[in-house]
């Protein structure tokens, strides 16, 4: 989903460091559908203290969207959803704007927005970016720095223990119940709602049709508007496609799975790296199964020059590859697996650490979004035997204890309980059948979504084309400018079949 884990959020888009419609948006401007309206406001400068990378670009204007928090409440309260409008670069813009939906979920478009400007995303329509429901700027943001704090702080402990998981839970039920004193509907924060607010911001705006990108869970979201809300969109773009019908909690480790698996193929196809590790993927299982009985503890320095003890477990150890793959460079994770199999846990413990991300972002997460939508629209919806089942036939290989815990540090069948918001309803899963022209763009190095996942939503899109690209991991767009390009033609005309070659020529070189 860029389904991450809270703390790392807005690490995300450091880590990626995503044609004007002409309205006049300097007065509220309201929507049939529960009574939305949209102000304008200036953009807050700086947008995160002590990180001018995360900065507002010039030019872009931001708003608020009021929006009914529970609409099958019409007299509850209202919140309000923070909109950035990057425009065009381009003297003549195409009148079709984008809308960019983040991932997590729980990422917010704040996060992006710098990046993507910079990017080239604007050249030649105006992207509009959204902080969802609940999360970093929008009205409230809700928020759990206390147990976001006990994440960060958890890199010392041994992540897959009981006590781990027990500390964890109770500092979510403090601030479950912060919330529920202070009146939020916390089951509200969820993808139904979610793609009504992005409906009605359309409308709100004054837009007749746009384009819909979304990326991770913003692709679960992007077909969900899609399907219950298609009125004016002109082309959808998926990038690391999360299907609504995958009960990710079930399936997520098939995402890690896919990617070891092609990182060994891909090393046993090159010569040097072959013979470098020549047992690369015994060597990994073995010592994914010792960490899980013996964790290593070892010693790296944060971002400010102080050391910290790591905790490095079967779950620790496998999960710094997922986010190497995922947000890093995936050349170097052989030779992480190759490192840590002989006792050398120097780069593991590192990136490890890194990965975590600055104190200044404890508390910028969206977690009622993320937990709600994580819960009641998944886990709540199977059980952890079921999911235990279902990971351990992706690898059978792991230990139980790692595979207990979510790819991305999520335990949901521990969590799920504390946050308390019920099961959705069936119709959020229901497939998206339409003719609409899309593009899908994934990687099949991604230990998020796993690329095999594409093939439970093409079935009902008629006018679906997808560019594999080699070698890349989560966020395509976020990691190449081929990406970039093949976007830009096919909005510039979705009928017409897209030309993946730069994505075939891309080529990677592990480190030996």
């Amino acid at each position: 989903m860029c389904p991450d884990r809270i703390r790392g959020i807005a690490l995300a888009a450091l880590c990626l460091v995503t044609a004007c419609s002409g309205i006049d948006s300097s007065r509220p401007r309201s929507g049939p559908v529960g009574g939305a309206s949209y102000l304008a406001t200036p953009c807050p400068q700086p947008n995160i203290a002590g990180f001018p990378d995360l900065d507002f670009p010039p030019g872009v204007r931001c708003g608020y969207l009021t929006v009914l928090e529970n609409r099958a409440k019409p007299d509850g309260r209202h919140i309000r959803i923070f909109v950035m409008r990057a425009p065009a670069v381009s003297a003549t813009p195409k009148p079709d704007p984008i809308v960019y939906l983040s991932g997590g979920p729980g990422g917010a478009g704040s996060f992006e927005v710098a990046f993507m400007v910079k990017h080239g995303l604007n050249a030649d329509r105006e992207v509009i970016f959204v902080d969802q429901r609940g999360t970093h700027r929008a009205d409230p943001r809700v928020g759990c720095p206390a147990w976001e704090r006990f994440q960060f702080d958890a890199v010392s402990l041994p992540f897959a223990a009981e006590s781990t998981t027990a500390a964890d839970a109770a500092s979510l039920r403090e601030c479950r119940e912060k919330w529920v004193a202070a009146g939020v509907d916390l089951a509200a924060y969820n993808s139904t709602e979610n793609a009504a607010d992005i409906a009605e911001l359309k409308v709100a705006l004054g837009i007749d049709t746009w384009n819909v990108y979304g990326v991770s869970y913003g692709s679960k979201l992007a077909l969900i508007v899609l399907r219950d809300h298609p009125q004016g969109i002109r082309s959808v773009v998926l990038d690391s496609v999360s299907p609504p019908a995958n009960n990710i909690a079930e399936t997520w480790w098939s995402a890690p799975a896919s990617s070891f698996k092609a990182i060994f193929a891909a090393c046993a196809a090159q010569p040097a790296c072959a013979t470098a590790y020549p047992n690369l993927e015994a060597d990994f299982m073995a010592t994914v199964n010792r960490l899980d009985k013996t964790p290593v503890v070892a010693q790296a320095k944060d971002s400010s020059g102080t050391s910290v003890s790591v905790n490095i477990d079967g779950f620790t150890f496998a999960y710094t590859l997922i986010m190497a793959s995922e947000r890093g460079d995936p050349s170097g994770i052989p030779k992480m697996m190759a490192d840590m199999a002989r006792g050398d846990s120097t780069t593991v413990a590192a990136t490890y650490l890194a990965w975590r991300g600055p104190p200044e972002f404890i508390g910028l997460g969206g977690v009622a979004l993320a937990l709600t939508v994580f819960c009641a629209e998944h886990a709540n919806l199977t059980t952890e035997a079921a999911t235990l089942a279902r990971s351990k036939a992706a690898l059978p290989g792991f230990p139980d204890r790692v595979l207990r815990v979510q790819p991305k540090e999520g335990k949901f069948f521990t969590e799920c309980p504390v946050w308390n918001v019920g099961m959705a309803a069936p119709a959020v899963s229901a497939p998206t059948v339409s003719n609409v022209p899309m593009l899908i763009l994934e990687g099949t190095f991604d230990a998020a979504t796993a690329p095999e996942w594409v093939g439970l939503i093409t079935p009902t899109l008629k006018n679906s084309q997808l560019v594999p690209f080699p070698f890349t991991g989560h966020s395509v767009l976020g990691k190449s400018k081929c990406a970039t390009s093949i976007m830009a033609a096919f909005l510039d005309n979705p009928m017409k079949p897209v030309d993946p070659t730069c994505a075939a020529r891309i080529t990677l070189s592990f480190t030996v």
